[in-house]
């Protein structure tokens, strides 16, 4: 644990911060303006505070918060602080961030999982989506795949953009792992055509879930 207090930290960030960085993150809706490999040289440095997290994630500010999901404890929160968390992860990098660093790392995915799966809040289920993913990749026993293609199938083309991008690789991912329900992943991928025209640099691989399954199976099995 560092001794930095919270107001050294929120300097050091303000020292950090570029206007131009700023004016082209504001575009994505993202408040900052700081470089996040600085960010994440200074998170080495104070290495892992949870008292100094929670501190820096009280603040309300984008720049305090992402240092805070970079040096916090995941397994030290409760599932009612995480909800309350993820609840208020509208810049898409805090949201991002915060299912990646913190929900999927800890011990209580899988409750908060099912706690934020038929949630009103498009941004809440979105995070159930992407811990369903990673249990689709890792750990699909008692899963019901065949529902959760039904599920997809039926919201994904209407659902808000988060919430959508996160059920797409879901989608996708079924797709890749699960070869028994290959077809009908591809099949629902070509019928509803998300991010049939998602910009993809070249050398990237496509988030449009037949191109993306496609080519993550070729080099699995090439």
């Amino acid at each position: 644990m560092s001794d930095m207090t919270v107001a050294e930290a929120l300097g050091e960030l303000a020292a950090l911060e570029d206007p131009k960085m700023r004016a082209a993150n504001e575009k994505r809706g993202d408040d900052h303006g700081i470089n996040l490999s600085r960010m994440r040289a200074l998170a080495k440095r104070i290495k892992t505070d949870q008292p100094l997290a929670q501190e820096l994630w009280a603040t309300g500010e984008t720049p305090a918060r992402l240092l805070a999901l970079l040096i916090c404890r995941p397994r030290d929160f409760t599932a009612d602080e995480l909800d309350a968390m993820l609840r208020e992860t509208r810049p898409p990098k805090v949201n991002d961030w915060f299912v990646n660093y913190v929900a999927k790392k800890t011990p209580l995915a899988e409750e908060l999982r099912l706690r934020w799966f038929d949630d009103a809040d498009p941004t809440v289920a979105a995070a159930a989506w992407s811990l369903t993913t990673v249990r689709v990749t890792k750990d699909a026993d008692g899963l019901d795949l065949p529902h959760l293609l039904d599920l997809i199938e039926r919201d994904m083309k209407d659902a808000p953009s988060r919430l959508q991008w996160s059920m797409n690789e879901t989608l996708a991912n079924i797709g890749i792992f699960h070869p028994e329900y290959r077809a009908r992943a591809l099949a629902i991928g070509e019928r509803l055509q998300v991010l049939a025209d998602y910009p993809t640099a070249p050398g990237c691989t496509s988030p449009f879930a037949p191109l993306w399954i496609g080519e993550i199976v070729r080099r699995r099995e090439g």
